[in-house]
């Protein structure tokens, strides 16, 4: 069974965590000589932390510890080591946790190099290294100091905006607020208390953010923030309280950088298409989005709030982000801006995978009649009016839908198509 999903490891926190979190140190640390950790808020935290680094000890590694941080952050003080650790489920909700591992350029670990760690891990059959080259943990405290240094250097004026933030009690809490005042930002400060219990469900769905909605609007901030767990996602909402879907947010953050080639992934709207980048996709997931920005581009993103500035690193970047768009705040309105985006209506959401094989489904799905088909990702079909995605769940035993089209009945349409070919299959499995 592979152990790494989409997005790292990521499972409900129990015995059998802990001692895959020291056997994927042993890993890490044997592979990897100077090996520096953080975590996001959770409770159980501390706990796969230091097994974690017992493992990267155990093998006779030098280990360092930058505490509660967000993922970006630990992705751009990966830069000094071999390899960086971060023990988060991201979005996930409390009960979970997991490993991320990333390079020093702030890639996540190729699937090459996940399958190596794997290796290691089930064979359980390397020693611990002689009593005479075990290591210390040193702490590495300048990692937030750091991130927010370089974050600046490309927001040289004082921003002198009110901006309502939205931690979700994650890691976030330890820097965005901070780095927001620094940029001259006033701050309406929500569930920015790393307390582990997570206040509101991770993700920042709009459906997630009401209480952001409405600090907005009753503060009269120009703009709100939210984040997930571990920040490597930053959502965003207008400054008359109107959440900005992922798609626009994606085209705001591009333009804002002088973006011309960007690269996406195939479940973001079509509309990217339209506003004068030269676009490449890929199969969902940040990873994806990152290796292939290795081989160029200005920016990156999926609509699910990922955005990578590769210009300071290939890790997802919510902390650069959420001080991106209080720059765009400061100087327009973002509502005004988002308007001149267009958009088309579009459906996503998921069944269970419980008797369905994927294969299965290609022969109903092509009597749609698609201009053509893709499998970079599961099966995307491509239409004069719209397209259709149906994918495996990365890290849920689900399989995804996205439908988009030019008009709301067509994109509904698609979507109960989608849904029907899946339950014949289940009817006739």
């Amino acid at each position: 069974m592979a152990l790494f999903g989409t997005s790292g490891i990521r499972r409900l926190f129990d015995r059998e965590l802990v001692v895959l979190a020291f056997k994927a140190g042993v890993a890490v640390g044997r592979n990897c000589g100077r090996v520096v950790v953080g975590r996001d808020t959770r409770t159980s935290g501390p706990v796969l932390k230091h097994a974690l680094m017992a493992g990267v000890l155990t093998s006779g590694a030098e280990c360092q510890d930058a505490g509660v941080i967000p993922t970006p952050t630990l992705g751009y003080a990966a830069r000094h080591f071999d390899a960086g650790v971060m023990i988060t489920a991201s979005h996930n909700p409390p009960e979970y946790n997991g490993i991320k591992l990333w390079n020093p350029d702030g890639s996540a670990f190729s699937p090459e190099q996940e399958k190596e760690i794997e290796k290691l891990i089930y064979d359980d059959a390397f020693a611990a290294a002689s009593w005479r080259k075990l290591k210390a943990v040193a702490s590495y405290e300048t990692a937030i100091e750091e991130h927010v240094r370089r974050i600046r250097q490309d927001f040289p004026a004082s921003l002198r905006i009110k901006v309502a933030v939205d931690c979700g009690g994650g890691a976030a809490s330890v820097i965005t607020p901070r780095l927001l005042r620094k940029l001259g930002c006033e701050v309406v400060e929500i569930n920015c208390q790393p307390t582990g219990f997570f206040p509101r469900p991770s993700e920042p769905t709009e459906l997630n953010l009401g209480e952001l909605i409405k600090a907005v609007r009753e503060h009269e901030a120009h703009a709100g923030i939210a984040h997930d767990g571990d920040a490597d996602r930053m959502m965003a909402v207008d400054e008359r309280g109107r959440f900005i879907p992922g798609d626009k947010l994606m085209v705001l953050l591009a333009q804002a950088q002088g973006a011309k080639d960007i690269v996406t992934t195939i479940d973001a709207s079509m509309s990217i298409d339209e506003m004068g980048f030269q676009v490449r996709r890929t199969r969902v997931g940040d990873t994806a989005v990152s290796h292939e920005l290795k081989k160029g581009g200005d920016f990156g993103g999926e609509p699910s709030g990922a955005w990578i500035f590769p210009r300071i690193s290939l890790c997802p970047d919510g902390i650069y982000a959420a001080a991106r768009i209080a720059a765009i705040a400061s100087q327009y309105k973002l509502s005004e801006l988002a308007d001149r985006i267009p958009a088309y209506p579009i459906r996503r959401g998921s069944v269970s995978s419980d008797g369905v094989a994927l294969s299965h489904l290609e022969s109903s799905l092509m009597a749609l009649k698609p201009v053509s088909m893709t499998n970079t990702d599961g099966f995307k079909l491509s239409f004069k009016d719209g397209w259709l995605l149906i994918r495996p769940s990365g890290t849920e035993p689900k399989i995804r839908l996205t439908a988009e089209a030019r008009t709301e009945s067509r994109a509904q349409k698609l979507y109960e198509s989608a849904m029907n070919a899946i339950q014949t299959v289940r009817k006739e499995g």
